[in-house]
């Protein structure tokens, strides 16, 4: 009798988690930062817990694993509208590798070693540090690369790292560039790719702080793209040649 009540909660826990998973969207069944991977540990946890004990109610697994995904759904519904609240949720991702150097310092504040740097770097079939422009530690642990590009057109990704702005803007316009022939190029060529300058209409000063830029140039380069106000903008960001992506709201 055991047995069969086992079974019968295993079988309704499959279709339940199933259930819930699919609420939870796909981001749960993809690249797990460390926040979806505790929910998820959690309902694994509870969901056998109950399996196990039969004397237990199914509500007592029920009403937890509910909590959880309400929990789950409603920071990733403000995380979507607050960068700080992905940024506190997420991480940022950081960079291990810059023009074939390597970061040590944040290597160590990763607790990141060479043996897994080697490894991820094989996994992108990059065998030479001096190879890589970039590499960068996402936050959900996989490494982008960006390799030299020694023929001196542009840089090709190696890995899931993408780093080209691609796509059409909302303005149809996305060709036009950032720069003047007199400043061709940014005081620093890469740091993320491509590096943001608007994010849900709030300028990163940071970024344009790096680039040596200000929000008065932003703002007389996004009226090339009939914006006026910044917070017309969704998401705006330029790449390693200069050249802006701006997607309107």
């Amino acid at each position: 009798m055991e047995l069969t009540a086992i079974l019968l909660r295993t079988i309704f826990m499959y279709f339940f988690i199933f259930l819930i998973m699919r609420m939870m969207g796909k981001r749960e069944i993809g690249k797990l930062s460390v926040f979806d991977l505790v929910i998820s540990i959690m309902i694994a946890e509870i969901a056998v817990i109950v399996i196990e004990s039969t004397e237990k109610g199914m509500m007592t697994a029920i009403a937890p694993i509910v909590m959880l995904v309400l929990i789950q759904i409603g920071i990733a519904f403000l995380s979507l509208k607050n960068r700080t609240m992905r940024l506190l949720i997420d991480g940022k991702p950081s960079v291990l590798v810059q023009d074939g150097h390597l970061n040590r310092k944040e290597m160590l504040r990763q607790r990141y070693n060479l043996d897994d740097l080697m490894l991820q770097l094989r996994e992108n079939q990059v065998s030479d540090l001096d190879e890589v422009q970039l590499a960068v530690l996402e936050s959900t642990g996989k490494l982008s690369v960006i390799v030299k590009d020694r023929s001196g057109s542009g840089n090709s990704n190696s890995g899931g790292g993408s780093g080209n702005s691609s796509g059409d803007s909302s303005s149809g316009d996305s060709g036009q560039t950032g720069y003047g022939k007199a400043d061709a190029s940014p005081k620093i060529r890469y740091e993320l790719l491509p590096l943001p300058l608007i994010m849900d209409g709030q300028v990163q000063d940071d970024n344009l702080e790096k680039l040596g830029k200000t929000r008065f140039w932003l703002k007389s380069e996004l009226q090339q793209y009939d914006v006026d106000n910044f917070k017309q903008v969704f998401f705006c960001s330029i790449d390693y040649k200069g050249k802006l992506y701006v997607d309107k709201k």
